[in-house]
């Protein structure tokens, strides 16, 4: 959604649900920089994110790593990385 020239993402996971959490969230970057283009902008306009992850002890080191490299250097936008337990396990 596009409001204000402002663009707003939700609700982006990666496609492979099986996979651990590196490839999900390289699957989710990819698909946040496809929308973005769509949009006519990329993520070094970022301003905020907030990130949800089932289990942040287990899956925050990995998850940040990926993230980390897929930042250019010097781009750091306002993030929120908290856990989101899901009501059922699968």
């Amino acid at each position: 959604v596009v409001h204000s020239g402002t663009v707003y993402l939700a609700g982006q996971v990666g496609d492979d649900m099986s996979a651990g959490i590196e490839q999900q969230t390289r699957e989710t970057l990819v698909n946040i920089e496809r929308l973005l283009d769509l949009a006519g902008t990329d993520k070094t306009k970022l301003l905020s994110v907030t990130i949800y992850l089932k289990d942040i002890d287990a899956d925050f080191a990995l998850m940040n790593a990926v993230w980390d490299k897929w930042l250019p250097k010097g781009v750091a936008p306002a993030r929120a990385t908290v856990q989101a337990k899901l009501c059922e396990p699968e």
